[in-house]
Order: structure tokens, then C-alpha cells, then sequence
């Protein structure tokens, strides 16, 4: 079943393939979800606009706008989670769709039960960080930068607002709780995406270049260092307010 703290999570499966996502839906909704359904981009934006969605099962290969442009185009605004399906399976495919902003990603042809534990996993960890290192509706500042723990939003000391997803969000928490302290790969992606979920090898990997581009905006030195064969390390003072 789902969290008990959000026993009807609403998700939407974008996929022109009829059979395969009434199927999709009625499995995920037998499990105690309620799920709306989208066959391309323009129908996904309007559900979108009527109703708050909690994660979005995004096919690639759709009529008009693909799945990827979606993707990122979500992840940009702080848009739900996604997890991709996609008949492309190979490591650099999956890898591509990681770095626009996808939380997980299944080949296709996938099984209901391992996509119900991929969706069950993302779930999860959104509500895990609710009880982060970052306090709801609080900043935390670190070399110039603010973090807004409500919006999930990052001002940098030029003053720019920059959107996260929700995977670099994860990951800057697991920094921010540990400043000044070498966290290895394992570390990071155990703190940052569960331990039972289902991570790339250089999913972390992606979601770190990502993120330092990102603190790479208006900041006078390197945050985050690399200590090869060891790990990473968040070179910053943080305060909290």
C-alpha cells in the first residue's frame, strides 16, 4: 500500500500506447492509487492545470513534444517527479534522461510489479525529505547562496533563482547536513535516493555535474570538491534561519 501519510497519491501515466497505459493505470490504481492518464504533451498540461499530481510515468516516444523535452522542461520549473519508460534501454539513454531531471527510469517492456516498486521508492523519498537537513520553510545560506526549504528553490549571491529537481534538491540536503565531511559515492546516493531504490551507477555522478554547474553561478571558489577514489566534499560554511 502507500505512505500512510499520503494514502492517494495521485499519478499520471503520459503514453499514446492505449493497451499498455489503461493497463498501467488499472494495476497502480488496484494498489490504492488514484491515477489520470495522458496520450501526449497537450493532455498532460491539462490535467496538469486541473489537479496537483504527485508523479508523473512518462512515456519517450510521444506524438508532438517527446518525453525527454517534457522532462526537462518539468524538471526546470519544479515540476512533480518522473519516472521515464522508454524502449530505449541502452546505459546512455538512461543516463541522459537522469540528467534532465528524471528521478528513475525503466526500459520497456517493464513488469507492473517493478514499476509499482520504482513509483512506491520515488514516493518515498519525497516524503522523506520533507524531515530533511533543510527544515520546511526555512533558508539555509552557504557562500552567498540561500536555499528556500518551502519552495525547494535556491537564490544565488548574484541574486538569480534557480529551480532544482528534486533529485539535486536530495543531494544539496545531504551536503548542507554535512558540510566539510568526504561522503563517498555509496554515502550519497543512500542518503540522498534510499537505500532500497534502484540507482545507476553514475546516476549520482550526473546529479552531482548537474548540481555543481548550478553552485557554479556567482561563487568565488569550488563547492563541491572531488576527492578521487574517496569522494565528494561540500567546501562551505552553513547557517541556518
Amino acid at each position: 500500500m502507500p505512505q500512510e501519510n499520503n494514502p492517494n497519491p495521485n499519478i499520471l501515466i503520459v503514453d499514446d500506447d492505449d493497451e499498455l497505459r489503461n493497463g498501467i493505470a488499472d494495476y497502480l490504481g488496484e494498489h490504492g492509487y488514484d491515477v489520470t492518464v495522458a496520450a501526449d504533451a497537450p493532455e498532460m498540461e491539462q490535467i496538469l492545470q486541473q489537479a496537483a499530481v504527485d508523479l508523473i510515468v512518462l512515456d519517450v516516444m510521444l506524438p508532438g513534444e517527446d518525453g525527454l523535452s517534457i522532462c526537462r522542461r518539468l524538471s526546470e520549473t519544479g515540476g512533480p517527479p518522473i519516472i521515464i519508460l522508454s524502449a530505449m534501454g541502452e546505459a546512455m539513454d538512461r543516463i541522459l534522461g537522469l540528467e534532465l531531471g528524471a528521478d528513475d527510469y525503466l526500459p520497456k517492456p517493464c513488469s507492473p510489479r517493478e514499476l509499482l516498486a520504482r513509483v512506491r521508492a520515488v514516493l518515498r523519498r519525497r516524503e522523506d525529505r520533507k524531515a530533511d537537513a533543510v527544515p520546511r520553510g526555512r533558508t539555509t545560506y552557504f557562500n552567498g547562496f540561500a536555499l528556500d526549504g518551502l519552495r525547494r528553490s535556491l537564490k544565488t549571491p548574484a541574486g538569480v533563482n534557480v529551480i532544482l529537481t528534486a533529485g539535486e534538491y536530495a543531494l544539496l540536503c545531504v551536503f548542507l547536513a554535512n558540510p566539510q565531511s568526504i561522503l563517498s559515492r555509496d554515502e550519497l546516493i543512500a542518503a540522498a535516493r534510499g537505500n532500497d531504490a534502484d540507482v545507476f551507477d553514475r546516476a549520482i555522478d550526473v546529479q552531482i555535474s548537474r548540481l555543481r554547474r548550478k553552485l557554479s553561478d556567482g561563487a568565488s571558489q569550488e563547492i563541491i570538491r572531488t576527492y578521487r577514489g574517496a569522494g565528494y566534499l561540500f567546501d562551505a560554511r552553513v547557517t541556518r534561519a
